[in-house]
């Protein structure tokens, strides 16, 4: 009996815990970010998240023939722009890329031109986050120089989570670039019903943490991805959870000021 008591107890307290931290988020504004990569790529379910009623951030890949129009498209529209920054994985076809990624071969010189010229070639982007590059975000020195030209552009960097032993938070925490890390992914199987059970799991990530972040794409699941996003604002609208750009998740301004452009981002949230 005295041993189950003291295998009770720990489980009571932690049981404790979860529940007194939703019921403190409850107290508090929820709000939930849905970062859309591969703008700039493919055309499926493009124009209904650019002209759709709801403040998803478009995560546009440089160096494509539509990335400025896609990022010029998404401002116009009070949406928030990211460079979508193509980066090596450890498997996929090179094709996935595109031009100029961040390949772990690359002199340090060669990746810092290349970032430089992708936040060049995308207009209005107030933030980078990671294309693939389950193999490069492990690389220190190359992540470092990419955390190194964040800095040096005021620009946020979301980690889209493509590798446990990504390098990303260390280095900036170390340099002091604003974080946040992705914490859902939408349509890794390419069904309208999955992105709604995924987008129940991003509401109740913002339950419990107070704000949470999912990644979908247009593109090849875009329709999907689009479907099931608009299909779940209800459920949201009921749970009392604001979808907003990911910029609004930041907990303290940046060092020089908000990022450039993230005013021009919407003001009419849904819900």
């Amino acid at each position: 009996m005295k041993k189950f008591v003291l295998i009770l107890i720990p489980f009571l307290f932690f049981s404790f815990q979860i529940t007194a931290r939703a019921e403190n988020n409850k107290k508090k504004e929820l709000k939930a970010a849905i970062i859309i990569d591969d703008f700039g790529g493919g055309t499926g379910g493009v124009r209904d998240f650019l002209e759709g009623n709801i403040p998803i951030t478009a995560a546009v890949m440089p160096f494509t023939p539509t990335s400025k129009e896609h990022a010029e498209w998404a401002h116009k529209n009070g949406i928030e722009v990211m460079v979508h920054l193509p980066m090596e994985p450890k498997r996929g076809k090179r094709s996935w890329l595109g031009p100029k990624p961040i390949l772990v071969d690359l002199p340090l010189k060669e990746v810092r031109q290349r970032v430089e010229e992708a936040i060049n070639n995308v207009p209005y982007a107030v933030g980078i986050n990671n294309h693939m590059g389950s193999l490069a975000v492990e690389n220190e020195n190359i992540v470092r120089t990419i955390v190194e030209v964040a800095k040096e552009r005021n620009l946020f960097i979301i980690d889209s989570g493509t590798s446990p032993r990504t390098k990303f938070p260390e280095i900036a925490k170390e340099l002091g670039v604003p974080l946040l890390k992705r914490d859902v992914f939408l349509d890794n199987i390419s069904s309208s019903s999955y992105v709604r059970k995924q987008m129940i799991q991003l509401a109740r990530v913002t339950e419990f943490n107070g704000q949470g972040i999912a990644i979908g794409h247009v593109g090849v699941t875009g329709k999907v991805c689009s479907i099931g996003v608009f299909e779940s604002l209800e459920e949201f609208k009921k749970r009392n959870i604001k979808i907003v750009p990911v910029s609004q998740l930041f907990p303290v301004t940046f060092p020089n000021g908000f990022p450039p452009n993230a005013h021009h981002a919407r003001t009419n949230h849904y819900p």
